[in-house]
């Protein structure tokens, strides 16, 4: 998993509340457990202008030039500002794994779904919650400045405005430790690497007839 640390990015405002999973990643492209590959149906139905299938050639898909992935300004954009309940719906991790692999890497919003929000950190992205007046503040802000940049720092629980203005967020002690080391559960679990050859050294040695 990839490590966090600070990202300076373009914020994609999506001002919609209760984006749903199947909004995020629709349910015709989960036939794959791979993480990767997902980034191009990423809000596949409201980015293009047809309806997308699985194995289909996305460049020469219609795109919808009012969706905001689409918008020239918002090109390139790493962190997403949403609206409340983000990522509700059905529990499926290809969600967060769309999102990541499309490349976003922070998402900020006033609530998100209790499995997805625990999706992201496992995935290495970001989700910060804040009072929906600053998330009000926000909007206005990216929506009036093309190119509106912020930073995140996590270390330090700050998100710093261009202006110089900075917004404190709280983030889970363990949580932050795993994003910042680039460890998700399998990361998690190869750090007792030694313990477990060692359980299983012990246990050959009393039931060696299960190693046979």
């Amino acid at each position: 998993m990839q490590k966090f640390s600070v990202e300076t990015g373009i914020v994609i405002p999506l001002d919609r509340p209760n984006v749903d999973t199947d909004a995020i990643i629709p349910k015709q492209f989960l036939k794959s457990i791979k993480r990767t590959g997902f980034g191009p149906n990423l809000f596949d139905e409201w980015r293009y202008l047809d309806h997308g299938e699985p194995g289909q050639n996305t460049k020469n898909r219609p795109l919808n030039p009012d969706f905001e992935l689409n918008q020239p300004r918002y090109k390139g954009g790493t962190i997403l500002l949403a609206r409340e309940n983000f990522g509700c719906g059905s529990s499926r991790e290809h969600a967060v794994w769309a999102l990541d692999d499309f490349g976003i890497r922070v998402i900020i919003a006033p609530s998100f779904a209790d499995i997805f929000f625990s999706n992201t950190s496992k995935n290495g992205i970001l989700a910060i919650t804040l009072e929906e007046s600053l998330i009000d503040k926000l909007f206005e802000q990216v929506e009036s400045i093309p190119g509106y940049q912020l930073t995140v720092d996590l270390p330090e629980q700050k998100i710093t405005l261009p202006d110089g203005q900075s917004i404190a967020f709280d983030v889970d002690a363990f949580k932050k430790h795993c994003l910042i080391e680039g460890l998700d559960d399998i990361g998690l679990t190869l750090q007792h690497t030694a313990d477990i050859k060692a359980y299983e050294e012990k246990r050959k040695q009393e039931a060696p007839w299960l190693f046979s």
